[in-house]
């Protein structure tokens, strides 16, 4: 019997969801994208615990048939000659994959990073942790990747391509040889692991009764056979060469950048597609086993480096294959002046059609302006593409961390609230905490700065980014690591966190304290010092003045007020060596574990719960209004205003966009929220009822997909504290 590819896709996602399940069973919590990980048969598999930031029991499973060499006493491994070996080493024990109903092969099952203990050699050690851990710093000393290759060098060069050139870069560098080891390492491991995956296409071919899926299996072995060494020459060979290079770019460091999906994919179609070779169901069916591999991120349409839109019959190929699983993906969709229109009305009824929290909407605008004040030209800052859950990055050319460095602004005002507070030799007041503050936040910019510092002099010696290294410009031509020199940007990222929660304080001590002296200083310090014991009343109090997002309010003024003094410390200088930084807003789900290390705060925040996310407003910052208007124009008032991202959270009724005039309004929505000068908005289509009776037992809704920041992920893999605060966040907004 035939097999359609409607059918092939039903199984692939019936197949997906046990997966998922059985991974919610053995690893516990998921509190990250919804990778494509499958794990290994239990005989294959060691399950390690330990507590994940969200304060609940996580597991990882690790294959048991590798043991890393180490070449360091602390038994751990270090730099691009041991790195490159043991990933190699790896691969050769990482088993093959292949479902018979995929046009596509390989499947990953296990992350490299994992064995990498000790991560740091223990004699580079930094002198800032005090301070780090005083200000709730994100240090970013150790990130691996947060910045975007460009495929467009893989599909040229093919595996052998890359490794001939290494090899001819090799000789005319040779005090580089470690380097050059350890990309070759990484090179001739994937060849080795496709050419397994070859064989066991073959064997499975000649047991297969299905007269498809042995032609599948046939065609999956001769294409990988080529793949080996040679680039890509069909659109199906292009999606089989990103899946080999998106598993061991997740494999080797936990990447997830891949850029701008239609564009690089736009050539194999066009030219299949016009000589009648490839029709667009295949296509979607190819770009739906291509996602269901794993959840990288991806933009479709925006604008080319001369401000033409590069929307093209791909961008809608790709909404449709993400229309047709209904499984998590991280979908962007570039919106500026000149987008294909049918492009954001397809991905608005896709998001409420769908209801999983994508595609996501970029706004062009406030990033290519921001990234312009940067000192660098349009054509290049509209270069940058979406990359990771709120960031962007040049493909090939441009180091970041982005998403990786954060300042706990609610730690600051702690620090600076018993600094003052502390001091006897002053009148405690909103004008000293602020000027305290501002010392303080200045304080922490600084010893980030000198973070990052000490992350560039050290990190090509620790872990180098092989496999990003192989898909950049100058890394392999010079012989250096991308954290080291080898590309042609540097704009490093500081992002701020609990914006509101701060914003809020301010607010409740001005008006509660000083305007209408209901409380004293003191006495809000005992309040604070006991977590409001025994005084709900003095919590609910400070908690109802008027907060930030509302519009017009004194908070709404300090928001302003906080991110213009953050941008201007960030921006002042760059790092004592020289490098750029750039301001943004987010926490990612690190609110909780932010939270953690704080006491109550004078906006009636209890003593180490979760602070604010991102730039948003906290939840029921708005009674009887338009929540989603309100927090779209609160929002944009803090861009940070520099090319990096403060992304806006809409968690939005079904019933807001029904028929033509609902979409309208949420296109309207999107677009006024971008000509002002927003970023991002990653927004959910919920249906409070089903949340709540989810999260009671999320065993019954193992379908349900939520956007829980920057990412989307199945609600039943999320831990029991990031559920409450999306419960909380949804519940609390009026919409």
């Amino acid at each position: 019997m035939e097999l359609t590819y409607e059918q092939r896709l039903e199984a692939l996602c019936k197949t997906k969801m046990q997966q998922t399940r059985e991974k919610q069973e053995v690893l516990l919590v998921m509190d990250q994208d919804d990778h494509g990980r499958i794990l290994p048969s239990p005989e294959f598999r060691e399950i390690t615990e330990y507590m994940g930031p969200s304060g609940e029991m996580v597991r990882d499973a690790k294959l048991n048939n590798f043991k890393p060499k180490s070449n360091h006493p602390s038994g751990g491994f270090f730099g691009a000659k041991a790195c490159g070996e043991n990933f190699n080493l790896f691969l050769k024990a990482h088993p093959v994959y292949i479902n018979p109903m995929s046009s596509l092969a390989g499947g990953y099952m296990a992350y490299f990073m994992g064995y990498r203990n000790p991560s740091w050699p223990p004699e580079l050690a930094s002198n800032l942790e005090d301070e780090q851990r005083k200000y709730g710093v994100y240090p970013g000393i150790g990130a691996t990747q947060h910045f975007c290759q460009d495929m467009t060098i893989g599909f040229k060069l093919g595996w052998g391509g890359l490794l001939r050139k290494i090899r001819r870069y090799r000789k005319l560098n040779p005090e580089k040889s470690d380097f050059y080891d350890g990309l070759e390492q990484v090179v001739l491991g994937v060849q080795d692991w496709i050419r397994r995956h070859v064989e066991v296409a073959r064997e499975m071919a000649k047991k297969e009764k299905n007269p498809t899926l042995r032609r599948n299996l046939e065609e999956i072995a001769e294409i990988n056979e080529w793949l080996i060494s040679k680039p890509p020459r069909t659109f199906r060979e292009a999606c089989q060469w990103t899946v080999w290079y998106q598993m061991i770019a997740r494999m080797y460091n936990g990447s997830g950048s891949m850029g701008q999906i239609d564009v690089w994919l736009k050539p194999y179609y066009e030219r299949e597609s016009a000589a009648g070779t490839l029709t667009d169901e295949e296509a979607i069916f190819h770009l739906a086993c291509l996602l269901l591999n794993d959840t990288q991120y991806y933009q479709l349409g925006g604008p080319d480096g001369e401000g033409k839109d590069t929307t093209n019959k791909v961008s809608f190929l790709v909404l449709e294959a993400v229309h047709r699983l209904k499984a998590p993906a991280n979908i962007g969709i570039r919106v500026f002046d000149g987008l294909n229109p049918e492009l954001l009305r397809r991905g608005v009824e896709i998001m409420f059609e769908d209801k999983t929290g994508f595609p996501k909407f970029l706004g062009d605008k406030g990033l290519v302006e921001g990234f312009v004040k940067n000192g660098y030209s349009v054509q290049l800052a509209r270069q940058r593409v979406y990359s990771g859950c709120h960031w962007f990055a040049i493909p090939g050319r441009e180091y970041t961390l982005n998403d990786c460095v954060k300042i706990n602004f609610t730690k600051v005002f702690e620090v600076a609230f018993w600094d003052m507070m502390n001091d006897s030799e002053i009148k405690p007041s909103v004008d000293e905490l602020w000027s305290r503050f501002k010392k303080h936040l200045h304080r922490a910019v600084e010893v980030t700065k000198e973070g990052l510092d000490f992350h560039m002099k050290n990190m090509h010696k620790v872990f180098p980014e092989l496999v990003l290294d192989l898909l950049c410009y100058g890394t392999i031509e010079k012989g250096l690591d991308a954290s080291n020199g080898g590309v042609e940007y540097y704009n490093l990222c500081i992002d701020g966190s609990g914006l509101a929660t701060v914003a809020d304080s301010f607010a409740a001590v001005e008006q509660r304290v000083e305007k209408e002296g209901l409380l004293t200083w003191q006495q809000l310090a005992e309040h604070l010092k006991n977590d409001f014991k025994d005084a709900e009343n003095v919590r609910l109090m400070l908690s109802s003045v008027p907060r930030y997002g509302r519009g017009g309010t004194r908070a709404d003024q300090w928001a302003i007020r906080i991110v213009q003094a953050f941008t201007k410390f960030v921006k002042e200088k760059p790092t004592p060596a020289g490098f750029n930084v750039i301001p943004g807003l987010f926490s990612w789900a690190s609110m909780i574990s932010m939270g953690q290390t704080v006491g109550a705060t004078p906006n009636g925040r209890h003593a180490h719960a979760p602070i604010s996310h991102g730039a948003s407003p906290d939840p029921g910052f708005l009674r009887g209004g338009s929540a989603p208007t309100a927090m779209a124009v609160a929002v944009v008032s803090v861009q940070c205003g520099y090319g990096n991202a403060a992304p806006l959270q809409l968690d939005m009724d079904l019933g807001l966009a029904r028929g033509e005039e609902g979409l309208a309004k949420v296109e309207a929505l999107i677009k006024g929220h971008f000509e002002l000068g927003g970023t991002m908005i990653n927004m959910n289509v919920i249906d409070k009822k089903q949340i709540l009776k989810a999260h009671q037992d999320p065993s019954k809704y193992p379908n349900l997909i939520v956007r829980v920041t920057g990412f989307s992920a199945y609600f039943a893999s999320l831990s029991k504290n990031l559920r409450q605060l999306v419960v909380d966040r949804i519940l609390e907004e009026e919409t």
